[in-house]
């Protein structure tokens, strides 16, 4: 096996990064290098020290140098893959992201997506991506690119407008917890227990709106399994990972009472956490107020936490980096490092990821981004031809994607009314008058003009 050489752009990342250097350090059949790039530059020699400590161990068994680099040209030039994994903004823009739209009585459970919080993060974001399509195509046209940022649909739509030759695809883990989900099904209603990747589920979609309309194990249709299932658990809800009430102490947990819900209305299974897919529909259905949250068990995850949760993992990280802190290495159950086999055709691997629709999604546009199965074989990524949705939930995500089209092409023109057009056409904004969205549209850019003001012409 030849070295490979990965770029991270991110490489500071508190998350992600982690993650993949401990399975990557477990791949016995990988060694190369791996260049982190980041606008944070400490973050990114802090990463550089701790994947020196993951890989002395006894344990580790791949074979990977780390370096930091102090420009993108130089992470970018003899890449073989590329991550992307980036935080538009800071947490003040966030602040207004998420918590600015509740004065006119708009809940955001995540805001990073779709909704107010996505457009405008989206407006942070792309014309970022677009300088990093242009870096791509110039110095590494031939590297398979595989970003982890959201809003996951527009940037990767971004990267293929800018360079159409691009390798790029998106991943999500959002898909592997109702994968968990369904097991779950699997093991009450059939005594049969098994992991996620046992069994076989056709996806599609847009990122964190997904649909699973078939799960199958052998000769177990699962979803046939679904109403006695549902019929028990839908009042109290399910939680594959804990307690059902988890969500009261966890941020990030659920109780399943939405992708049930959507499941029952529409004849197919959400396939994200219920703190996304609520962020896809009409705001009165699951985000009217913190009482409907509380009812429909899950949580609206603030910027607070999120503050007090990056300041934790940089502290981590700086124990790690330091010796003070133990640093773990065991399997994350991310798919990355796998992906990255079954293009350097290490194995087959069958992986949902978000692409370009050729087709694989019937009922939407050719070209927008939609999330289904690919393939992973040597040197080729090749999509997987979907079960069509439903007709009611295909016309939910058909509204979403092309309210991603629309921010697209909005950000790419540079063009405010169009970008306004995809904000008051988001489900989340159903309950806004024109002037009142017109006024948190100007009020959500002028609370982020730093970031804005270098691309767009504000008011």
């Amino acid at each position: 096996m030849r070295p490979i050489k990965i770029a991270y752009i991110g490489g500071g990342s508190k998350l992600w990064a982690r993650s993949f250097m401990q399975d990557l350090a477990l791949a016995p059949d990988l060694m190369g290098e791996v260049a982190l790039y980041d606008i944070d530059l400490p973050a990114a020699e802090r990463n550089r020290k701790i994947a020196e400590r993951i890989h002395a161990k006894p344990e580790a068994l791949s074979k990977f140098t780390y370096t930091v680099a102090e420009t993108l040209e130089t992470a970018l030039t003899g890449a073989d893959f590329v991550l992307m994994s980036i935080l538009p903004g800071t947490f003040r823009e966030m602040r207004s992201d998420v918590h600015a739209p509740e004065k006119y009585g708009v809940y955001q459970s995540v805001g990073d997506t779709a909704g107010p919080g996505g457009v405008l993060r989206a407006m942070r974001t792309l014309p970022i991506y677009e300088g990093f399509a242009r870096a791509i195509e110039k110095c590494c046209p031939e590297a398979w690119v595989l970003n982890l940022t959201n809003p996951m649909s527009a940037c990767v739509k971004v990267l293929y407008d800018v360079f159409p030759k691009i390798r790029a695809f998106g991943c999500c883990h959002e898909v592997f917890h109702t994968q968990d989900f369904l097991c779950g099904v699997l093991r009450e209603e059939t005594g049969i227990d098994l992991t996620r990747r046992e069994i076989f589920t056709d996806v599609s979609g847009v990122n964190h709106f997904t649909w699973i309309t078939k799960a199958q194990y052998r000769d177990t249709d699962i979803m046939a399994l679904l109403p006695d299932f549902v019929a028990r658990h839908f009042e109290e809800g399910y939680n594959e990972s804990g307690p059902v009430d988890a969500f009261r102490t966890d941020t990030f947990s659920y109780a399943n009472r939405v992708k049930m819900d959507l499941w029952r209305r529409y004849g197919a299974l959400g396939a994200a956490g219920d703190r996304h897919l609520v962020e896809f529909v009409n705001n009165t259905w699951y985000l009217k107020d913190p009482e409907t949250v509380e009812k429909w068990k899950f949580g609206l995850t603030t910027v607070d936490f999120r503050e007090k949760n990056q300041a934790r993992q940089i502290a981590e990280s700086i124990e790690m980096a330091e010796g003070r802190r133990e640093v773990p290495l065991a399997p994350s159950g991310e798919e990355l490092v796998r992906l990255l086999r079954g293009i350097l055709g290490l194995e087959t691997v069958v992986s949902n990821v978000n692409m370009p629709n050729r087709g694989q999604m019937p009922g939407m546009p050719l070209g927008s981004i939609v999330e289904t199965n690919c393939v992973f074989t040597h040197m080729s990524v090749v999509p997987v031809t979907a079960a069509p949705l439903p007709s009611g939930a295909l016309t939910l995500v058909r509204r979403c994607s092309d309210n991603i089209d629309l921010t697209c092409e909005g950000v790419r023109e540079r063009d405010m009314d169009k970008l306004f057009a995809a904000f008051i056409n988001q489900p989340l904004c159903s309950t806004l008058t024109m002037d009142e969205a017109r006024e948190l549209f100007t009020t959500m850019c002028r609370n982020t003009r730093e970031y804005l003001e270098p691309y767009f012409k504000l008011w």
